[in-house]
């Protein structure tokens, strides 16, 4: 009867999964050393990286506030009416991005496919379908209602 590797009970020392061998003793292999000597130097060049990012920012900022300072009443009008323009193009495309995929659901919806969300719809005019319905019939029955007490009303009066 053949065992799965599974149902064998975990011990220490080494297992091997296909053509790997895995040591699970506490001795750390060579292809974890080299593993974390990679992590190591990857994450200190990139700590260095945004360090050198950060300092250039820095002094980027310091070089350019005497400009930013005495051109402030150019550029933050020019700056709102750019962002005020930027946000109408992004708008008006939106609500045309919109209105196309609008028409597209109806075209689907009335040609016969069923886009998403077609079901809820069809659920939602069955709804109001029955409503309109008991309304009409309530309308019928308080009309004949009092259609009924005028007579009655008339009727007593003579």
């Amino acid at each position: 009867m053949a065992t799965i590797m599974s149902d064998q009970p975990r011990t220490a020392g080494s297992y091997s999964y296909g053509t790997t061998t895995y040591d699970t003793n506490n001795n750390p292999s060579s292809r974890q050393t080299v593993k974390f000597i990679t992590a190591a130097t990857i994450g200190v060049t990139l700590l260095l990286l945004s360090g050198l990012i950060l300092t250039g920012t820095v002094i980027g900022l310091i070089i350019a506030t005497p400009l930013l300072v005495l051109f402030s009443p150019i550029l933050v009008p020019a700056a709102i009416v750019l962002f005020l323009a930027a946000s109408g193009f992004l708008f008006s495309g939106g609500c045309g991005v919109a209105a196309i995929a609008a028409l597209s659901w109806i075209y689907n919806y009335v040609s016969g496919n069923h886009p998403a969300g077609s079901d809820t719809l069809d659920y939602a005019r069955g709804i109001i379908a029955d409503k309109a319905r008991d309304v009409k019939e309530r309308a019928k029955d308080y009309g004949s209602y009092g259609q009924v007490r005028a007579q009655d009303t008339t009727q007593g009066s003579y």
